[in-house]
């Protein structure tokens, strides 16, 4: 994978990370609340 490739990969996932948070019910999360969102992200990225 290039650089360019895992740029817009890390962007993407950022991106999707913010529609998450945005689109939520939620205004604050707890520690435990974003990491299980983010192994959530990392099991589907597979």
């Amino acid at each position: 994978m290039t650089e360019k490739e895992m740029n817009t990969v890390k962007m993407s996932t950022l991106y999707e990370l913010r529609l998450i948070f945005t689109q939520g019910e939620k205004n604050e999360y707890t520690r435990e609340e974003i990491l299980e969102l983010l192994d959530k992200i990392a099991t589907t990225k597979d």
